[in-house]
């Protein structure tokens, strides 16, 4: 067991953290305060795109604090405009609205939805959300996401909510036939917490083919499978589809907190000043960094090397641990990979950390490996090499 100080009494006991503190990183590795080095496959849950001290990030960041960190929005803000031009010439829509966090994003996209039916003359507008969705954990958000173990002790949920399964269209039309409030669909391309559950690219099409025809606005939280994880910028771009409100966070920023809410033509004219803001969101630190994030991803050919280095992590796994007994599915799209096993997992994050190897499990039975965007298929190999013998022994071992 890596030893560390004892948690501080006076922070909120809030998270179910394991026995290790860490220092510093370089690349995918990190070290502990006791000088035990780590293979990152976690990446802070999907957050550093560019892994720990990226060479080109640093002294950018470092040229940011020493010039400005903050700015309020009274102002113009010059690379806020910089990253929404980037962010729309990528996305294929129109106008960007900046925030901190994934959470801060889903809310504003939920905002959006509702003044979109208020707008139209309904007085109770109604978002189609999914099950074992994740958007968040503020009351409004904490209700679009399908997860009653979150939800228990926080009710009663927002309404407003439509809950429909995954990758059926006939559920989704029947849930909301003859139903005049629906507004809105909104869902994650691929599910993260929910346990990597991706959305196929033909439901997709049909989803964006039922908003058209509907008049409901399509929304895709991007916020983990975003920015570059599966091999294109956002992973509804497989699909070859639009949405109207898009959702961004976590590996935007490469470590600095920032989120954003990317519209299209329908919904980018619906907010107006007063009806929403964000005092952190939008900085120059954040920006700063959201603009050398895809400037780097760019340069050095990031989207390339997360589809192929995660196809090659993926075939490893499937090597190595795909017929086990026990194990289920190996699933995702470049480095957003899920391994599903038949009963619940939760000790192999301290056996992994025991290992040498960062990651998590959620949904109680899923791995979660979401990489820095600059793994190799060598540090890939060494992953599936650290891992193998842990789900092995794990699997070997009576219920």
């Amino acid at each position: 067991m890596t030893q560390t100080s004892p948690t501080s009494p006076h922070t909120m006991n809030t998270y179910g953290r394991l026995s290790v503190a860490m220092s510093h990183g370089k690349g995918v590795r990190l070290w502990d305060t006791n000088g035990k080095s780590y293979l990152d496959a976690l990446a802070g849950i999907a957050v550093n795109t560019l892994g720990h001290g990226h060479p080109k990030l640093v002294p950018a960041l470092q040229d940011q604090v020493a010039k400005m960190m903050h700015c309020c929005n009274y102002y113009h803000i010059p690379d806020q405009e910089k990253l929404a031009d980037k962010l729309v010439s990528l996305s294929g829509l129109t106008n960007a609205f900046f925030c901190s966090t994934g959470l801060e994003a889903n809310e504003a996209a939920i905002k959006l939805a509702r003044k979109f039916g208020h707008d139209k003359g309904i007085k109770n507008p109604t978002i189609v959300v999914y099950e074992k969705a994740f958007h968040g954990r503020s009351i409004a958000t904490l209700s679009a996401t399908g997860n009653e173990k979150i939800q228990q002790g926080f009710g009663p949920m927002v309404e407003g909510f439509i809950r429909v399964p995954l990758n059926d269209i006939d559920a989704l039309k029947k849930a909301t036939h003859n139903n005049p409030d629906v507004v809105a669909v909104f869902f994650e391309t691929i599910q993260g917490e929910g346990g990597i559950n991706p959305m196929k690219w033909e439901y997709l099409r049909e989803v964006r083919a039922l908003c058209d025809a509907k008049d409901w606005l399509m929304m895709i939280d991007e916020v983990q499978c975003g920015m570059g994880r599966t091999g294109k910028w956002f992973a509804h771009q497989w699909a070859g589809i639009l949405p109207d409100v898009m959702p961004l966070a976590k590996g935007l920023g490469s470590g600095v907190p920032i989120g954003a809410v990317v519209a299209g033509p329908k919904a980018a004219g619906i907010f107006q000043p007063g009806n929403h803001g964000s005092t952190f969101g939008g900085n120059p630190l954040a920006m700063r960094a959201g603009v050398e994030t895809i400037r780097i991803i760019e340069e050095d050919g990031l989207l390339e090397n997360a589809a192929c280095v995660g196809e090659h992590l993926k075939n490893a796994l499937m090597r190595e641990i795909g017929s086990l007994k026990g194990a289920k599915e190996i699933r995702g799209y470049g480095l957003m990979i899920g391994i599903e096993l038949d009963k619940p997992c939760g000790v192999i994050m301290q056996r992994a950390l025991d290992a040498g190897l960062l990651l998590s499990v959620t949904a109680d039975s899923v791995i979660r490996l979401v990489p820095a965007l600059i793994m190799t298929e060598k540090e890939a190999d060494q992953v599936v090499a650290l891992l193998a013998p842990v789900i092995k022994t794990f699997l070997n071992e009576s219920t």
